[in-house]
């Protein structure tokens, strides 16, 4: 293999597709959940969408999908629970972005993107003000993860399957981040799958996707936070055919009370989105 750059294609290009798995399944997912600052709402958003969501993340091998999801402020007042540990404040987390990655692939991918985030930094597209600004002064990291695919329940065996769920029109994604009692990931997933899901997963909410996230890989950008527990966490992505607002009350609203009671989690937080315009600058207005 060759290790430069060789003008009419690098034979690494032919090597590497030909070995590992390449299967067409959902095996893990990159989620950024990002706090733009209010004086650089719309260059961030440009600079995520035409430069940063492309060359930092879908251009890379062994990520086939992506959706960006925003909370203005009409969905932000359905977040919970107060005093949540992970969103602070509460409505912290304006954009989620969501990318899906081949199944056996998520260390390679994880490898590919470390060095490509640095080079970006290296050259000054850290941000969308280029050299020597700090990245901190225009977002912060309120949770961003690789994360291994637990299951997936789906509402009925119409629902398409996983791998189609961003490029769905769903209308809205309801985001859980759930903390296993005593660090025991293995039967909150169970817990999750078998019983919990299964029941959650009806009427508008037509699938949910479950995660667990893995530490940041050594070298990581300094500016991506990283909570505590990470290890002990799984994600819920819930995928609406309505607006959250819509089904909120009768699907999400006692989540809190609901995952304590089984006694193999806690909610650590749960927010409504609904998916942006890519290319736009919707929404920009309706933040803060």
């Amino acid at each position: 293999m060759s290790d430069q750059y060789v003008p009419g294609g690098d034979p690494a290009y032919f090597d590497l597709p030909a070995v590992g798995p390449h299967a067409p399944r959902l095996g893990g997912a990159l989620i950024t959940w990002v706090e733009p600052m209010p004086d650089h709402i719309v260059g961030y958003n440009r600079w995520y969408e035409d430069d940063h969501m492309i060359t930092g993340a879908m251009v890379m091998p062994w990520m086939f999908s992506c959706r960006r999801w925003v909370a203005p402020r009409s969905h932000q007042h359905l977040r919970g629970p107060v005093g949540s540990r992970l969103a602070q404040p509460l409505d912290a987390g304006k954009y989620i972005g969501i990318y899906w990655i081949n199944e056996g692939r998520l260390a390679d991918h994880e490898r590919w993107a470390l060095s490509a985030n640095i080079r970006l930094h290296a050259e000054g597209r850290g941000s969308y003000r280029g050299h020597g600004a700090d990245p901190l002064e225009e977002r912060w990291h309120v949770f961003t993860s690789f994360n291994d695919h637990v299951d997936s329940v789906y509402r009925d065996d119409r629902v398409p399957r996983d791998v189609h769920a961003l490029m769905q029109p769903y209308v809205g994604m309801v985001v859980q981040v759930i903390d296993a009692t005593d660090g025991d990931r293995v039967a909150l997933g169970r817990w999750l799958v078998d019983e919990h899901l299964p029941a959650a997963v009806r009427g508008p909410v037509a699938l949910a996707v479950a995660f667990a996230p893995r530490p940041l890989p050594e070298g990581k950008l300094s500016h991506v936070r990283e909570p505590d527990g990470v290890p002990g966490m799984i994600t819920v992505l819930s995928f609406c055919e309505v607006d959250p607002l819509d089904c909120w009350d009768e699907h999400f609203a006692d989540a809190t009370t609901t995952i304590a009671a089984a006694g193999f989690g806690t909610l650590a937080v749960q927010a409504a989105f609904i998916p942006t315009h890519h290319g736009t600058d919707d929404y920009t207005d309706q933040l803060f």
